[in-house]
């Protein structure tokens, strides 16, 4: 009950408004049940659709077609016509008819924790038993952290899906799962990384800083443009943007970078800007995540869980950690993953060990080696294929 009132808190005016939405949802959801029992119901975070969620869809569609699937995607998304193709049910996130889904619907399957009408009102109904539903957790990056709100008591999730190895069996161990609620099965996502065509592109995805992109947990002053360029995340990659020395290596390399900082970190992007000919600043409505790390023949990243999906085509890489200290005071504690020992490349604290490794493996026309190449195939253990098809019988068996 402690735990209960402790969550009220953070009840806010549009979480109340939606519960209006909910008391008329709740008896159109019981005639849908009726009248279609086996709804799988489909989200990302309701404005795109490129992970996880949308790679078990295309499956479902594909490959399943007698299986009752509808996707939630805002009809104005990037996306909206990529999913529409398949000419199955589309539905609106956060609306009335959200809701009757999301109570009717068999298997209510996302990559993100709050992929739901709205993620605080139904966290208090599921997690606290209020109404029971089979939920599955495709998830939307490895888990190598310690990420607390991901443990069992906190999600009650029926099924949560690992796309690695260790992953599993930290997971399995320490997040209070029950034993057939965790399984090994493989991102669903990562059968689209099977072939992939490699270009002269260096891609550049950190992670998201927690005390920056959610002011309203730590500090709203730091929300606003002219604060946020005081900050070290903001001083480190303006710096390495406009080196001339840098500029100078990708000219003679024939090679272009691609800065595509998390989706939380976004809306910063147009704060950066850039003295060299050869460094793009690429937006989520404009650039497919996927599709950058398929062609790009080097990643360089910070903490980001995206060096797993760059590690399972065993392209090298290498981590560019200048603020740690901060990132686990603000972020995440440390999981199983030591960057060092088990890292699919060389860590950096400093700009100018990152430009030594770089001309390291630009020597080498940005070859992988060992031990990183060696690590990333005992990481991942299932590589083939079938993951959605994985997915798809373990979720049948829920």
């Amino acid at each position: 009950m402690k735990r209960f009132i402790n969550k009220l808190r953070y009840i806010k005016i549009r979480d109340i408004l939606s519960l209006f939405l909910l008391i008329p949802a709740i008896p159109c959801a019981w005639y849908l049940k009726r009248k279609r029992p086996h709804i799988w119901l489909i989200c990302e975070n309701g404005s795109e659709a490129r992970d996880n969620g949308y790679w078990l869809y295309r499956y479902l569609c594909m490959e399943r077609p007698e299986t009752d699937v509808v996707f939630v995607l805002d009809r104005h998304s990037p996306d909206y016509k990529k999913v529409s193709r398949f000419h199955r049910e589309i539905i609106q996130p956060a609306g009335l008819v959200h809701w009757i889904y999301y109570l009717a619907a068999e298997y209510n399957i996302s990559s993100q924790k709050d992929g739901k009408p709205n993620a605080a009102v139904c966290y208090l109904f599921e997690v606290f038993g209020l109404w029971r539903n089979k939920r599955i957790f495709l998830q939307h990056g490895i888990t190598h952290n310690d990420v607390e709100f991901l443990h069992f008591a906190n999600t009650r999730m029926s099924l949560f899906v690992c796309g690695a190895e260790p992953e599993y069996q930290y997971v399995k161990r320490y997040f209070g799962y029950p034993p057939d609620s965790v399984r090994y099965l493989g991102f669903p996502r990562f059968d689209g990384l099977q072939s992939f065509d490699r270009k002269k592109i260096i891609l550049i995805m950190p992670s998201w800083r927690k005390n920056i992109a959610t002011p309203g947990n730590f500090s709203k002053r730091l929300d606003t443009p002219d604060t946020f360029i005081q900050t070290k995340y903001y001083k480190a990659w303006e710096a390495f943007f406009n080196d001339p020395e840098l500029d100078s290596f990708l000219g003679k390399a024939g090679y272009q970078i691609f800065f595509y900082p998390h989706r939380n970190m976004q809306r910063f992007l147009p704060l950066f800007q850039s003295t060299g000919r050869h460094i793009q600043f690429a937006d989520w409505k404009h650039y497919d995540v996927q599709e950058l790390l398929k062609e790009a023949a080097f990643l360089i990243t910070d903490y980001s869980s995206i060096a797993m999906d760059f590690a399972y085509m065993y392209k090298p890489l290498l981590y560019y950690q200048f603020d740690e200290e901060d990132f686990r005071k603000y972020q995440y504690a440390k999981g199983y993953f030591d960057y060092e020992r088990d890292g699919f490349g060389p860590v950096c604290r400093t700009y100018q060990e990152v430009k030594a490794a770089m001309k390291t493996y630009a020597a080498s026309d940005f070859r992988n080696a060992e031990p990183y190449m060696g690590r990333a195939k005992a990481f991942f253990s299932l590589h083939d294929g079938e993951n959605c098809k994985r997915n798809y019988d373990a979720i049948c068996k829920v």
